[in-house]
C-alpha cells in the first residue's frame, strides 16, 4: 500500500518551516488536473502565505484554528456564473481539493481539509476579507506545510460497506 491515496492522512500540526514554491506549484497544478463536469475548469485557487491573513482565516470557521500555524492555506473557490454548470460546482470542486491533498501526501508534506461552503455565513467572510467576488464561492480551505505527523497508512476498508449488484 505504498500508493499515495492510501497514505494520505488530515495533518492538523505544522511546523514553522515555508514550503518550497516548487512544491506548492506542483499541489497547484494537481488540483487544476482534476475532472470537472464538461470540462468545465471553473476553479480559482487563493494562497494564503501571509500570516496575518492566515491567522484572520483561521477565525472564520471553529475548525480552521490550524491555519494560523501552517505556512500555506490554499482557498479552493469556484466560478458560480454560468447557470447551467453551477449545479456540478460541488463535484468539481471535491475532485480539485482531493487531487490537492495527495499531491500534498506526494511531497511529504501535511494538509487538512476544512469545508466552508455550503456555510454562507463563512463564505462570505472569505469574500469579504479577500475582496472575492460574489460569483466566486470559496468552498473548502486547505492547511498544508511540513509536519512531524506523517502520511501513513491506516486501513479504513470495510467489507460490509460493499455491495454487489443489489443492496
Amino acid at each position: 500500500m505504498d500508493n499515495v491515496i492510501f497514505k494520505r492522512r488530515s495533518i492538523r500540526r505544522f511546523l514553522d518551516k515555508p514550503v518550497e514554491q516548487e512544491k506548492l506549484e506542483r499541489i497547484l497544478r494537481a488540483g487544476m488536473q482534476a475532472p470537472s463536469a464538461h470540462n468545465n475548469q471553473r476553479w480559482e485557487l487563493l494562497v494564503v502565505t501571509d500570516k496575518d491573513k492566515r491567522e484572520a482565516l483561521s477565525k472564520m470557521s471553529p475548525w480552521a484554528g490550524m491555519v494560523a500555524k501552517a505556512p500555506v492555506a490554499i482557498v479552493v473557490m469556484g466560478d458560480t456564473s454560468n447557470e447551467e454548470l453551477k449545479q456540478w460546482f460541488q463535484q468539481d470542486l471535491s475532485a480539485c481539493t482531493e487531487n490537492i491533498l495527495l499531491q500534498i501526501a506526494e511531497e511529504n508534506l501535511g494538509g487538512c481539509w476544512m469545508g466552508f461552503y455550503p456555510n454562507m455565513e463563512r463564505v462570505k467572510m472569505i469574500q469579504d476579507y479577500f475582496n472575492i467576488p460574489e460569483q466566486i464561492l470559496p468552498f473548502s480551505v486547505i492547511a498544508l506545510g511540513y509536519s512531524e505527523d506523517e502520511n501513513k497508512y491506516v486501513d479504513r476498508y470495510d467489507p460490509n460497506r460493499v455491495h454487489y449488484n443489489k443492496y
